[in-house]
């Protein structure tokens, strides 16, 4: 079955009843906003003019990348940008219609939106560009086949290595990521938990970092005497009996070095 490469009559009957774009025409416009000077007062009217009745060709290309992540007033917005770029570099000298010209600009802009703005971790350039190639490919391959099309034949159909398009499929994934204070599901009833209340407990090797920095230097301030016997007692586990024999003095004496010891640092640490 072959389609007609006519239009039909509902179609042009549509386009007759819609008119013509504001932005038909547009081109003696700006040939005469390129003949004036920059300090001319007419220049800035006769630009704005020129920019809202382009305005519509930049939401008609917004609205393409609709429904890709990003909201359609930060799309409306490069495109925007991406028009005042084109309106103020055409020159109408060279013969080129302006659509043709603005066109390319405004999609350029936007395509640069999705590629340096969208991306929650840092991807080499060539993949964002890769990546943002897949998806039309993909929507193509997948009307022309009827199922989600592979890698190898993503590769094939942009003529790329197998290896880039894997690499730009597997970014993807960075494209976005879950804030870990958002709501999720919880089993136990209807009731959202935050997706930090199911990552565990609060590691206790943390605070006991803390104190050991915190210690640190107290401990270089000791006695050499008093260093060796909270090393004795607290790394190698000794009793005190034992560290007691190595000093040659009474068990009660190192109980009582060990107590005076423990309660200056913490004094020292609870003041500093």
């Amino acid at each position: 079955m072959t389609l007609p490469t006519h239009p039909g009559p509902v179609a042009a009957a549509r386009r007759a009843n819609r008119g013509h774009d504001s932005y038909d025409g547009i081109e003696p416009l700006l040939a005469e906003l390129a003949e004036l000077a920059a300090h001319d007062p007419r220049r800035g009217p006769l630009r704005e003019l020129c920019l809202r009745r382009c305005l519509p060709l930049a939401d008609h290309i917004a609205r393409r990348f609709t429904g890709r992540g990003e909201t359609y007033d930060d799309l409306h917005q490069s495109a925007s940008l991406g028009l005042v770029l084109a309106v103020d570099r055409y020159d109408p000298a060279r013969g080129t219609s302006f659509l043709a010209f603005a066109v390319p600009t405004i999609m350029g802009e936007v395509r640069r939106h999705f590629r340096d703005r969208t991306w929650a971790v840092r991807v080499p350039r060539r993949v964002k560009e890769t990546q943002l190639a897949i998806g039309p490919v993909v929507e193509q391959l997948s009307q022309r086949t009827g199922r989600m099309p592979t890698a190898v034949e993503i590769a094939v159909e942009l003529e790329l290595d197998l290896i880039e398009v894997t690499q730009a499929l597997l970014a993807g994934n960075a494209y976005r990521t879950n804030p870990i204070d958002s709501a999720v599901d919880d089993e136990s009833g209807p009731v959202s938990a935050q997706v930090t209340e199911a990552l565990g407990a609060t590691d206790p090797s943390y605070e006991l970092c803390d104190d050991a920095l915190a210690v640190a230097p107290l401990l270089r301030r000791l006695s050499e005497r008093d260093r060796r016997v909270l090393y004795l007692r607290f790394f190698e586990n000794r009793t005190q009996a034992q560290i007691a024999a190595e000093f040659g003095v009474s068990q009660m004496h190192i109980s009582r070095i060990l107590s005076r010891t423990l309660a200056a640092l913490r004094a020292r640490a609870l003041r500093d």
